[in-house]
């Protein structure tokens, strides 16, 4: 077993592709303690912390490999008889490692995936008694599930579980719920809505600033002002582009695309136009970015459909 799983490992190296999951655990197994103590879950702990600040700083669907990975080994530990206290922490660690890696799935488009990585995520946070985590992977779940073509009923039926699973209390769960409303209810044209939703979710950054950074809550605001044909659509933009971390790549790349909705929205057809198809040949096109594009085009005045910038972007966002 342990030199099959090396000449999986070597083979991988070689071609320049990952570690197949399981494979470097299997070699190591038995040159380390059985057990595991405080300290092995103060790692994994810090492993999920990284994973918040790298998830801003790669390319969709570029952490399916690494979460696949670390949720293998970390699945060999949970089947271990370990202290309550430790098997506590590794749920949580396991429900966020979920919920990460459904977030990805989701956003490559592989929503059945996506489905069973969120009931896995939702088993873990439940099991661990932690209702913050409890609450953050639903209200995640929600505001995924606004790009992947759920129908609205079903995005805000997870916020709307989220939000009351909290009881009120502030975290960066309810946020994402409370931004999944704010979402849809602008596709819908609904401002009164759009408006409390972004107000709930002002109130719930300015609570928990740390968890929940005030570009997420410039990021919703954005959206919302540009959907809805609002006059503070670009100054919101800009303020939250200029929040972001540097280096940041799906977050800014979105935006963007959300700026190049705005200018056709104030007829700057080419500019708008040459913006969307600068960001969408920068990496891959996610769900959230197909629905932005889709959102452009059907924003065009009929003359501007048949534009060649206008023809380059419906070509980028056929689905397969």
């Amino acid at each position: 077993m342990k030199r099959r799983a090396a000449l999986q490992m070597l083979a991988a190296l070689s071609a320049g592709a990952a570690i197949p999951p399981g494979a470097l655990e299997t070699v190591l197994s038995g040159v380390t303690p059985d057990s595991i103590d405080q300290m092995d879950v103060d790692r994994w702990e810090r492993t999920v912390h990284e994973y918040r600040h790298v998830c801003l700083m790669r390319w969709t669907g570029a952490l399916i490999p690494d979460l696949t990975a670390d949720l293998v080994a970390l699945g060999r530990l949970l089947e271990r008889k370990n202290q309550p206290s430790v098997h506590t922490r590794l749920l949580r660690v396991s429900a966020e490692l979920s919920g990460r890696l459904a977030i990805e799935l989701d956003d490559i488009g592989d929503r059945r995936a996506a489905r069973v990585a969120w009931a896995s995520a939702r088993r873990a946070a439940d099991a661990s008694g932690d209702r913050d985590l409890s609450v953050w992977v639903r209200g995640y779940e929600a505001d995924q599930a606004r790009w992947s073509g759920c129908p609205d009923h079903v995005v805000t039926g997870l916020a709307d579980e989220a939000i009351a699973l909290s009881g009120g209390k502030p975290s960066r769960g309810l946020g994402r719920a409370y931004a999944a409303r704010a979402s849809v209810a602008a596709r819908q044209g609904d401002k009164h809505a759009a408006f409390d939703a972004l107000e709930n979710l002002a109130e719930v950054t300015d609570r928990v600033l740390e968890e929940l950074p005030e570009y997420h809550l410039r990021w919703n605001e954005a959206y919302a002002y540009t959907f809805l044909g609002d006059g503070r659509a670009s100054s919101s933009l800009d303020r939250a582009l200029a929040l972001y971390p540097p280096g940041t790549m799906t977050p800014v790349a979105n935006l963007r695309l959300i700026q190049a909705l705005d200018l056709v929205q104030q007829r700057e057809i080419n500019e708008g136009l040459e913006q969307a198809l600068t960001v969408l040949q920068e990496g891959p096109i996610s769900t959230t970015r197909y629905h932005l594009a889709e959102r452009i085009l059907g924003a065009l005045p009929e003359q501007a459909r048949k534009l060649p910038a206008a023809r380059d972007l419906r070509a980028l966002t056929v689905r397969a």
